[in-house]
């Protein structure tokens, strides 16, 4: 047997249901201890109290009681294929799996139970959809392969005409340490910022896909550096985030089996952040991993459940197209409404805390949960007949979007919607050739 051979046998056995339901076993625990090690940073480095986040040893079994009981709701990734959906519940999965961990030592004065049995039953509603429907649909239309090659270079020119426009609003070259500095001087046009959304998020990783699909790896290369451009531009960190995970994924696709690549490509990150923080005197991985991945977005669901367990509920007037037919109770977007209501920066949420939570409350968050759900499931049909590793890395940014950004929010502005219509239209030929 050839090392290839031995391999693809290990690879086959890690995908199968004992060995994804021992990395899921691994996932939550390296959560739980990445919360346990973020309260022992001196305030010197990071103070987690000042995000409510704690940890007392006397509620320890309680919650790895709480938290062993939702993982069996995990058991759906042991028997689901792999899908869209399979991909992005996985990352929401494992931000619930936070937030439970969280609740069991927040010091929030809110109904904790009734809290958590939403959180928990919000994920299950979210993911029977999410990752069992997969069916594909009856396709009426496809690119031809010459068009779709024109699509593929009309992105990467749309791609730098973005980055050009909005050179002229903003371009600085700075360190990371210092774009909060600049962050909230940047103004650009409503069209601007939807087309950096969706270029950012949707086009460019759907072009790179396609170019490691068909092992064009010069025009892939053009796709990172185009990402890359968007730094200066932006100021976010996503900008240089992006190619590395783009790599860091397609490396994963390419030597595991969908599933187990969709699993690692949050495990070990994770693990690698919790390590250097046991190693290292300032655990800037940690923090920009861990803390910043996974963390935040298990905090904000807590803190949103904080605020509007004492405010006005928003009735989905948060969503851009319906507030002018909607009346509501903030005249700012709730990222300003909780900056202002916590001190802790500008700080957005899933579709868990908004479309849930903030929208209608704790008791119906999981009706809304269940139809976002359905959203994705249709993401799912439209790309179910794509080789797994070409949708796993086409949308490998949405998921960390998801995390954090309403799904509303990750449908328009970041793109999903184009995505998944561009998913249907991709002709299946292309990879029969390739």
């Amino acid at each position: 047997m050839t090392l290839k051979d031995r391999w693809r046998a290990i690879a086959g056995l890690v995908e199968t249901p004992g060995g994804i339901g021992l990395l899921i076993f691994l996932q939550i625990v390296i959560i739980g201890l990445s919360l346990r090690a973020i309260t022992t940073f001196s305030p010197h480095y990071f103070s987690a109290a000042s995000f409510h986040i704690f940890y007392d040893p006397t509620r320890l079994r309680v919650a790895v009681a709480v938290v062993a009981a939702f993982a069996l709701v995990g058991t759906i990734f042991l028997v689901a294929r792999f899908s869209f959906g399979y991909l992005a519940g996985f990352y929401l999965y494992s931000m619930i799996v936070g937030y439970l961990w969280l609740n069991c030592f927040s010091d929030f004065n809110y109904d904790h139970k009734l809290a958590a049995w939403s959180a928990a039953f919000s994920a299950a509603a979210f993911l029977v959809p999410a990752t069992l429907i997969a069916s594909p649909v009856r396709r009426t239309y496809e690119l031809p392969a010459r068009m779709f090659e024109h699509l593929l270079t009309l992105i990467l020119l749309l791609s730098l005409a973005t980055i050009t426009i909005g050179a002229i609003y903003n371009f600085r070259i700075v360190t990371i340490e210092n774009i909060y500095s600049y962050r909230d001087e940047l103004a650009f046009p409503a069209g601007l910022r939807y087309a950096i959304g969706i270029t950012t998020t949707a086009l460019l990783p759907f072009a790179f896909a396609c170019f490691v699909a068909r092992g064009n790896m010069w025009r892939a290369a053009a796709v990172l550096v185009l990402s890359l451009l968007f730094y200066p531009v932006t100021l976010t960190k996503f900008a240089i985030f992006t190619p590395v995970w783009l790599v860091f994924v397609a490396f994963l696709a390419r030597y595991f089996g969908s599933r187990t690549a969709v699993i690692f490509s949050l495990l070990l990150p994770l693990l690698a952040g919790l390590l250097t923080s046991i190693i290292a005197v300032l655990p800037t991985l940690f923090y920009t991993i861990n803390f910043r991945m996974m963390i935040i977005p298990s905090n904000a669901f807590d803190i949103y459940n904080d605020y509007f367990s004492r405010h006005e509920l928003t009735h989905f007037c948060q969503i851009g197209l319906l507030k002018p037919f909607l009346s509501c109770p903030y005249n700012e977007p709730l990222t300003n409404v909780m900056k202002q209501a916590y001190e802790l920066g500008y700080l957005n949420a899933s579709l868990f805390a908004t479309e849930g939570i903030a929208s209608v409350g704790p008791l119906l968050a999981p009706i809304t949960a269940f139809a976002c759900g359905l959203v994705i499931a249709f993401g799912n049909r439209l790309s179910a007949d794509l080789p797994p590793e070409f949708v796993l890395i086409s949308g490998a940014i949405l998921p960390q979007v998801l995390l954090n950004v309403p799904l509303s929010t990750t449908l328009l502005t970041h793109g999903a919607a184009v995505l998944f219509l561009l998913w249907y239209v991709t002709p299946r030929a292309m990879f029969a050739r390739a």
